[in-house]
């Protein structure tokens, strides 16, 4: 007899319309390819066989046909309307080719028309449904990570209907590239990942950069800023600072010019990386905090009397 459609949808011979259905929804669920992205190659074939075999025995004519003369009794055949017999006991005249491409429509047309389409994940959405309002959690990401660029993993859960139909608890662990630069407010979307009901296209889950608190760098759009203390001697006689970047490099920067309040250093190009143009960083900003004596003796009064009192003339 060559294929045995009963045998790939899993039912009997004397199955009936509504049996029929519950096996073909049951396997093609659980063969679409989207639902199969590592076995893709023999979820398709399977997807086929499983759809093919729904289309031969749903049909009444073609199942007549098969179920007298095969397989290749039905691909021979010539069906035609109303019957495909002729009255000599031979067949009609339009013969029955299954094309594999008709996969997709069988799909659709089970679960309710061309309306209707197959989810990233293998479940049922509604292209003109209403869609879920989307779910927004905060990504917490280190500025060395945000400077640097990685990779994390989310692991998520939701609610999806298993190969019957019924509601079952998922875990999914998602890969987020973080690029470097991405900046606190930056949204990422996996289109709907959220919890899959009836009649309503599931959620996107968007993941929101959020920047951690670092102890010594601040952000300021795309430059860095750092707040250095520095007492009122080394403010008046210079100090070289060292600072470790984000990337784990060594600065090493002399100021030698007297620093005053409000006095800046700038650095080029030692800010945080542009994400648009990664080849080019903002600026570093050093500002100073002087931090002045809370008390002078006598002696160290007149000492600075007599210095500064010479450098003003």
């Amino acid at each position: 007899m060559g294929v045995d459609y009963y045998n790939i949808l899993r039912v009997n011979r004397n199955a009936t319309e509504e049996d029929l259905k519950k096996s073909y929804k049951r396997l093609a669920m659980k063969w679409h390819p989207d639902k199969n992205p590592v076995n893709k190659k023999e979820a398709e074939a399977k997807f086929k066989q499983v759809s093919e075999a729904y289309d031969v025995l749903s049909d009444p004519q073609k199942r007549q046909i098969y179920d007298l003369y095969g397989e290749e009794g039905l691909k021979s055949a010539e069906l035609s309307s109303p019957s495909a017999f002729r009255d000599d006991g031979g067949v009609g005249s339009r013969a029955y080719r299954f094309n594999p491409r008709n996969a997709d429509d069988i799909f659709a047309e089970f679960f309710g028309g061309s309306e209707k389409r197959v989810n990233g994940d293998g479940g049922v959405g509604c292209q003109g449904s209403k869609k879920a309002a989307p779910v927004e959690t905060k990504l917490v990401c280190s500025l060395e990570e945000l400077y640097k660029g990685g990779r994390k993993k989310m692991r998520i859960s939701r609610i999806v209907p298993d190969e019957f139909g019924k509601p079952k608890t998922v875990d999914e662990i998602l890969k987020i590239d973080i690029k470097p630069g991405w900046k606190k407010g930056t949204k990422i979307t996996f289109p709907e990942k959220g919890n899959q009901e009836p009649g309503v296209t599931p959620a996107d889950l968007i993941f929101v950069i959020d920047e951690k608190h670092h102890p010594i760098f601040k952000r300021d759009g795309n430059d860095l800023v750092v707040n250095q203390k520095i007492s009122l001697l080394e403010a008046l006689t210079g100090i070289t600072l060292s600072l470790t970047t984000l990337d784990g490099r060594t600065l090493t920067i002399p100021v030698v010019d007297i620093v005053k309040p409000g006095h800046e250093v700038m650095i080029p190009n030692e800010g945080m990386p542009i994400s648009k143009e990664p080849s080019k960083k903002g600026h570093l900003k050093i500002k100073f905090d002087i931090i002045f004596p809370s008390r002078l003796t006598v002696e160290q009064k007149s000492d600075l009397k007599r210095a500064l009192g010479r450098a003003d003339k």
